[in-house]
């Protein structure tokens, strides 16, 4: 941590086992700081649970109006197959754990573009084939 106190406290905990993971809100006090930085408050919270850091997933924080604290969910996975079973991939990659496809925006709306033109059963194989398409080009 900083030179200035960062207080980490968690509330509603609730063990998931059918996700494999405990899940919690956590309030950050901390105050003369403008926030805390998510991989510091990873170890800390890794730390509290005995985890790993790279299996405690943070997201949703909100800044209180005024500063000095921010409240945010937190999940706290089992193992690292559960977290890449169950996490939204935008997560995953936010993580450092997955790579992000770079697409450009032109590729995208091509194949939206296409799949509108084809009308009935043959629209879901359309958008498909054009999917495919814009992640070979």
């Amino acid at each position: 941590m900083s030179d200035q106190s960062v207080v980490v406290k968690t509330r509603k905990f609730m063990r998931n086992p059918l996700l494999s993971r405990r899940q919690m809100i956590v309030d950050i006090i901390h105050p003369g700081r403008a926030n805390v930085a998510r991989a510091e408050l990873q170890e800390v919270i890794g730390g509290m649970h005995k985890t790993d850091s790279k299996l405690v997933v943070l997201f949703g924080f909100r800044t209180k109006f005024g500063g000095g604290k921010s409240t945010g969910f937190c999940v706290v996975y089992d193992n690292e197959d559960a977290l890449l079973k169950f996490e939204p991939k935008h997560r995953i990659i936010r993580q450092g754990m997955g790579v992000s496809k770079e697409k450009s925006r032109k590729a995208i709306k091509e194949a939206k573009n296409k799949g509108k033109k084809v009308r009935g059963t043959g629209a879901s194989i359309a958008k498909h084939k054009a999917k495919r398409a814009a992640q070979n080009d």
